[in-house]
């Protein structure tokens, strides 16, 4: 079942950019799970209020097949899907000959204990038609009397709201230690509630027994683009210039290898790398917890950002692989590297970035989850309005509606050298062509964050010529 698997999230799955097969940067021949892709200016175009919350929970139990040796399965789906059409049937066929993979990323070989810390992770699959699903986990022991094995209770959804998951999860877990029958009409009543809209909240009616009927408020993120992200998890373990290290090597679409034991570390950590690139999606193989028989994953010689669990160090590092960025989460410091990661960003921005980032780990302590987050992203969007946020201006428009984007007048309008040397090589990414192919289709730009503040900048920028 493994290779099976392993083949199908081999294949390639890339949306093309406009400049496909002229350079590598742009060449993704092997894209398995992705980030959802979104629309310019908006990481999470495709949240959108009125959605199921999810598509199935299942929970993956492991089954033992020898001594020692444990295979995960499915042992519980809902809802059961029936009526299908033959294509449909199919992929959901495929989705769940994977999930069992991404719940037990760490093998096979496990043994029955007393006690268990539950952790809570991530992944992402995208689909041969593009369609992405992330599956959020929370895996755990049973409750009952002597050594148990753990099991994982999975929600599978297209919505990206990291934080609002994971408070569904603690109510999942909250009656599983009741009952898996009270987890039903939980899941039920969440199914039936529509998805609400950016700041808004929903209240989930529960009933569990001997406590009575609880309400239960789940709120989304005012600002969408910070839905599947938690800063502190790499600001608690990652050092500021590392933090910079690792966005110049994503932002030129290289190899990124991140390495760490527990789960959760790992999908947290490499949900807030690609979050550091906002407007911009990450286009190439994402795979926040590499399972066991997809460790050559990193042979690939086309960009990927994968997370891999210490236990794998020695086989991966045997591997044949070119050029990479390898980080150890656990260590703090880098492992391996490319050796000109210092010199990628313009050094003016890359000194205010430290600044912001340094400030921020200061004050990690006193300052709530989501403030971390709005003033780390807003440190990283300033970076990208200041190199980018003239590309409106450089978009010239047919009589029928379509634009044309002027490349070299964009790369030209800027006054430093040093920035214009990084954006020659920004603009041949595939995040960029993205980013540009779907500016081309409107001559309105989208009411999201980054563009108002691109707007702003420019009013800013005005008022002291003006002054």
């Amino acid at each position: 079942m493994a290779s099976s698997i392993g083949n199908f999230f081999r294949r390639s799955l890339r949306r093309p950019g406009r400049r496909e097969g002229k350079d590598e940067a742009s060449a993704a021949e092997n894209t398995p799970p992705q980030m959802p892709q979104g629309k310019v200016g908006e990481r999470s175009s495709i949240l959108c209020s009125g959605q199921f919350f999810f598509e199935y929970l299942v929970v993956v139990s492991l089954k033992k097949v020898s001594e020692g040796h444990y295979e995960p399965r499915i042992s519980y789906q809902f809802p059961k899907r029936e009526n299908l059409l033959k294509g449909q049937r199919e992929e959901e066929e495929r989705l769940l000959k994977a999930i069992p993979l991404f719940c037990f990323p760490d093998g096979n070989n496990w043994a029955p204990v007393t006690e268990f810390t539950s952790e809570t992770f991530s992944f992402v699959l995208t689909n041969v038609d593009g369609s992405r699903k992330i599956g959020y986990c929370r895996r755990l022991l049973p409750s009952g009397r002597g050594v148990r094995l753990p099991e994982v209770f999975c929600i599978i959804s297209c919505l990206g709201c990291f934080g609002l998951f994971s408070k569904i999860l603690d109510e999942v877990e909250k009656r599983r230690q009741i009952s898996m029958a009270v987890i039903y009409p939980f899941m039920q009543g969440l199914r039936e509630s529509p998805f609400p809209a950016p700041g808004k909240s929903v209240t989930i009616k529960s009933f569990i027994p001997e406590s009575g009927t609880e309400l239960i408020e789940l709120t989304r993120p005012v600002d969408a683009h910070l839905e599947h992200v938690e800063f502190q998890a790499l600001l608690q373990r990652l050092s500021p210039p590392l933090i910079l290290h690792i966005f110049a090597s994503a932002v030129l679409e290289r190899r990124l290898i991140f390495l760490a034991q527990e789960l959760s570390v790992l999908s947290q950590c490499i949900h807030a790398v690609a979050a550091l690139l906002y407007p911009f999606t990450w286009a190439h193989t994402y795979i926040p917890v590499v399972p066991e028989c997809l460790l050559d994953t990193v042979c690939c010689p086309t960009p990927f950002m994968v997370g891999i669990q210490l236990q794998h160090l020695e086989r991966v590092l045997e591997q044949p692989m070119e050029e990479a960025l390898m980080v150890d989460l656990c260590q703090g410091k880098i492992i391996r590297a490319v050796g000109d990661e210092e010199q990628i960003l313009p050094l003016k921005l890359q000194n205010e970035m430290l600044m912001a980032l340094t400030k921020h780990n200061y004050n990690n302590n006193v300052l709530t989850s989501e403030q971390v987050n709005a003033l780390v992203s807003e440190a990283f969007v300033q970076f990208f309005v200041r190199l980018v946020g003239h590309y409106p201006a450089h978009i010239k428009w047919g009589r029928g509606g379509s634009g044309a984007f002027q490349e070299r007048s964009f790369c030209k309008a800027l006054s430093s050298k040093s920035c214009r040397r990084f954006l020659k090589r920004f603009v041949r990414t595939n995040m960029f062509s993205l980013f540009i192919e779907e500016a081309e289709r409107s001559r309105i730009p989208p009411e999201a964050y980054f563009q108002r503040r691109v707007t702003e900048y420019h009013e800013q920028k005005k008022h002291r010529r003006d002054s």
